[in-house]
């Protein structure tokens, strides 16, 4: 059986980080296995209209605490090619650091305004666009007192597979003792998102991340 794939080194971890690092390489299953296996249907997905605009819960509702942001990019893959109508889900905590999440217990400040979940579908080519607010630092481990910096998961479904990875924020005083940062290295600075000025738009500031699936210059997923 063919092995396969880089091994990741296992650095400082946040209770479970550990435990998801695989400690040997990934194998290739054999192809005449391959063969017998069902063939893949992909899923249709429907995104429903507001799901893109995390800042309220519904347009009725008022906009939650904090910062509006605007978040844009592409999802392309190692060859450029667009990811056409990939599912992209995306959560984050609010303004003050607290996910609305029965195991966040950080004990930090709600919104009621405020739900963290959103979901939007990739355009023709490959683009994508949310509203959401600009988190909090996340209490990852109340015992130690570990903080994490401010992100936003966001996941991509598409083909046969989901990913999922963090939109990192630059400049964000947590950023360089974050444990999944020490593990990507150099790599990191392809998860920061970059700014950009919004005039004519209602939120505060935007930002910029592009997602490439596979190759050597990759997004790093989880």
């Amino acid at each position: 059986m063919t092995t396969l794939g880089r091994q990741l080194s296992i650095g400082p971890t946040d209770n479970t980080s550990d435990q998801r690092t695989p400690r040997q390489r990934l194998k290739l299953i054999p192809e005449t296995a391959r063969k017998s296996f069902v063939p893949y249907v992909p899923a249709r997905y429907v995104s429903r209209t507001h799901e893109w605009d995390l800042t309220r819960i519904s347009p009725d509702r008022p906009r939650a605490h904090g910062e509006a942001i605007e978040i844009t990019g592409t999802v392309r893959t190692q060859s450029g090619a667009p990811l056409r109508h990939g599912l992209l889900e995306i959560w984050n905590a609010n303004h003050y650091g607290r996910y609305r999440h029965i195991e966040d217990h950080s004990g930090l400040q709600l919104d009621e305004n405020f739900f963290g979940m959103g979901r939007v579908v990739t355009d023709e080519n490959g683009q994508y666009k949310f509203w959401t607010i600009s988190p909090g630092a996340y209490l990852a481990r109340p015992d130690i007192g570990r903080w994490r910096p401010k992100h936003i998961h966001i996941s991509v479904s598409g083909g046969s597979s989901r990913l999922i990875t963090q939109m990192y924020f630059p400049d964000e005083p947590n950023n360089h003792s974050d444990p999944m940062a020490i593990l990507m290295g150099d790599a990191f600075e392809r998860n920061v998102g970059t700014s950009y000025e919004t005039p004519n738009i209602d939120v505060e500031q935007g930002f910029r991340f592009d997602i490439v699936v596979g190759g050597r210059n990759a997004t790093f997923f989880e």
